[in-house]
């Protein structure tokens, strides 16, 4: 068949396509843990994430859920940091340890012949890191370097304000590094939580890449042998405090130039039927370039680089959130801005244009999302971790493309109350 190449092809939007979740599979090592895999793309690469409840929300003192995973891999019985460091350099290996407010995260990525080299080192830190005591000394003063230098930038600041407004001081989602509770950190308190939450029982284990019968034995070899005495973890609650005042303004810099914006209110996660169709208002309010806020305060108003605003759900619960920094001569006029498109979104229904544009962006996305192993085990991931199914990412498919300017009107007059947010600014 020739090509006329005169003739432009025909543009499809994002909306007109079919999305399916490609399916994983999922498969039982031999001492009952289970491991979900994906089999996929054409280089010989793997991405192995071990993920454990080890997140703030576990921890009983403040900052040893981070400690612990910057310093998982610095040492076990038979090896120093240096030679763990060494020997992941050796095989062009990548190993990330990383913990957030419900999760930490144990994640490998290497060439898949090196599997049988990089498994046992994996294997040894999970099991046997002893967190020498000249490791924490090196990472307490690190960390409080860090945190000096960064409390003299406004956003920064604001960053911790808003989630201790939003949370409390005392809630896993709204404590902040503080220097007496880095120092405060001692060997015991690591050792203790590690045992607790990074035990081989308590692992959700997700592998993606090129990865056929070979790859699965080799992770049963090595993670299957071992003997997992299963238990339950302690449920935790934690209340939300009232506070008196919603507004802040905090003098951090005196010769400061600019000011950083917090705006803020609690939102819930992914299992709230809210969740999905916020997505959409999100992002035509402040969740891409071209949103409503970057349109006002950007682009036409020239007061901000940037302006964004954003859902975090976590696992038990969330906020929605717009941040920027602007001139501190601006910041007025620029909360003035923020609090109309608000309530623009609650007076008047979205034109039909714009809200196609912004489901094309979303969905858009999603395309990309859907291309590549290490990609589609992220959303299967979240879906898992959360408790969800494909279920859920259907309907969510669904919501994107059918939700109508009436309905994001209606859920604007719901959550787009000024009375309801709170306001962090750091100058």
């Amino acid at each position: 068949m020739t090509v006329d190449r005169k003739i432009a092809p025909w543009i499809h939007d994002a909306i007109d396509f079919s999305f399916k979740l490609p399916a994983i599979s999922e498969h039982m090592l031999d001492n009952s843990t289970c491991m979900h895999w994906l089999n996929a793309g054409v280089q010989d690469v793997a991405e192995i994430s071990w993920v454990f409840p080890a997140g703030l929300w576990y921890e009983s003192k403040p900052t040893v859920a981070q400690a612990t995973a910057a310093l998982l891999k610095n040492g076990t019985s038979s090896k120093t940091a240096h030679q763990i460091h060494e020997a992941l350099e050796f095989y062009g290996a990548n190993l990330k340890v990383g913990a957030s407010n419900d999760h930490a995260s144990v994640t490998l990525y290497t060439i898949t012949k090196h599997l049988p080299k990089l498994l046992p080192i994996v294997y040894e830190i999970l099991t046997d890191a002893v967190f020498p005591q000249d490791e924490l000394d090196i990472y307490k003063k690190n960390s409080i370097d860090r945190l000096l230098v960064n409390l003299r930038q406004c956003e920064f600041v604001a960053n911790q304000q808003i989630d201790a407004l939003l949370f409390g001081e005392a809630h896993p989602y709204g404590r902040y590094s503080k220097k007496e509770l880095i120092e405060a950190v001692t060997r015991e308190d690591i050792m203790s939580f590690y045992k607790n939450f990074y035990a081989l029982g308590r692992a959700r284990i997700f592998m993606a890449g090129k990865i056929g019968e070979a790859e699965i034995n080799c992770m049963n070899d090595f993670f299957g042998k071992s003997t997992i005495t299963p238990s339950e973890l302690e449920e935790k609650h934690f209340s939300i405090p009232e506070v008196n005042s919603k507004k802040h303004i905090i003098h951090n810099d005196p010769d400061g130039v600019q000011g950083a914006i917090r705006i803020a209110r609690l939102f819930p996660n992914r299992h709230h039927p809210d969740f999905a169709p916020m997505v959409v208002l999100n992002t035509l309010f402040g969740g891409y370039f071209g949103s409503r806020l970057m349109s006002n305060i950007r682009e036409d108003k020239g007061h901000t680089y940037g302006i964004y605003s954003s859902q975090s759900p976590f696992q038990h619960g969330g906020s929605l959130t717009i941040h920027t920094e602007v001139g501190r001569d601006v910041i007025d006029p620029a909360l003035k801005e923020i609090y109309f498109e608000m309530q623009r979104l609650c007076e008047e229904p979205v034109p039909a244009e714009e809200l196609l544009l912004v489901k094309n962006y979303l969905l858009g996305n999603l395309l990309g999302d859907l291309d590549g192993p290490f990609s589609i085990m992220q959303r299967w991931r979240t879906l898992l971790l959360n408790g969800l199914t494909e279920n859920h990412f259907n309907s969510n498919i669904q919501t994107y493309k059918a939700i109508a300017p009436g309905e994001l009107q209606l859920l604007a007059q719901k959550y787009f109350n000024p009375a309801d947010y709170y306001e962090v600014v750091v100058i």
